[in-house]
């Protein structure tokens, strides 16, 4: 099964029995960041700057993606260009939703209903098929741990993991300093061409600055 980066992120956040949600705010930076690479490894958007562009609108056949892209071709038009981190911020609360319902219709999560105090109503997705994560788990662990060459998807994957500091859920029982110098390694290292390397670089720079607006406004 072919599942996405943001479903591969969603998945890494999620725990396999009460199904919450691990690091919920850094992981909806990096799950928009996973649609965003998606989208310019389609070859759909460019990222150039700070500025994002739609190249083609045609449908990649994915539907999560699809999704987001006709959710941007419509935030763009009548522009030629907005910012990276305007779109990041835009959609990183939604894209949590659809990269994990994306994964409940695919049958690696179940979803369970309940109450919280029998008022507000809570969705949590606890895993039904094991082996998707367990394969994903194989491969950062040959990439990072055992230095094997990445292939472009699996650099892109840990890029956007070091980049929102999601080190733990990737490699739970290990010490942060341990993993995050291969890490590094990868991200910054020639695994694609330069545009998609620089389009990871910005997602990064976005990522880290709306993350300190979000933080500095909580603090005030």
């Amino acid at each position: 099964m072919t599942v996405t980066l943001a479903e591969e992120i969603m998945l890494l956040s999620l725990d396999d029995e009460s199904g919450a949600t691990r690091q919920r705010q850094a992981v909806g930076w990096a799950v928009a960041g996973g649609i965003l690479l998606e989208l310019v490894l389609a070859e759909r958007v460019t990222v150039k700057g700070k500025y994002l562009e739609l190249s083609d609108d045609t449908p990649t056949g994915e539907e999560l993606i699809d999704g987001r892209l006709g959710l941007m071709g419509t935030w763009l038009r009548g522009r030629s260009k907005r910012r990276v981190t305007d779109w990041l911020t835009k959609d990183q609360a939604k894209a949590v939703g659809a990269a994990v319902e994306r994964l409940r219709e695919r049958g690696v999560v179940s979803v369970e209903e309940s109450k919280v105090f029998g008022v507000f109503p809570r969705r949590r997705y606890p895993e039904a098929d094991g082996t998707v994560e367990r394969a994903l788990r194989e491969r950062l662990g040959a990439v990072v741990l055992e230095g094997a060459e990445p292939d472009e998807r699996t650099a892109g994957l840990v890029a956007l993991l070091h980049a929102a500091k999601l080190h733990r859920l990737a490699f739970p029982d290990l010490p942060r300093g341990q993993v995050s110098a291969r890490m590094a390694e990868i991200a910054a290292g020639k695994w694609a061409a330069e545009s998609v390397r620089a389009a990871i670089r910005d997602m990064q720079a976005a990522m880290v600055a709306a993350t300190a607006v979000t933080v500095v406004v909580a603090a005030g």
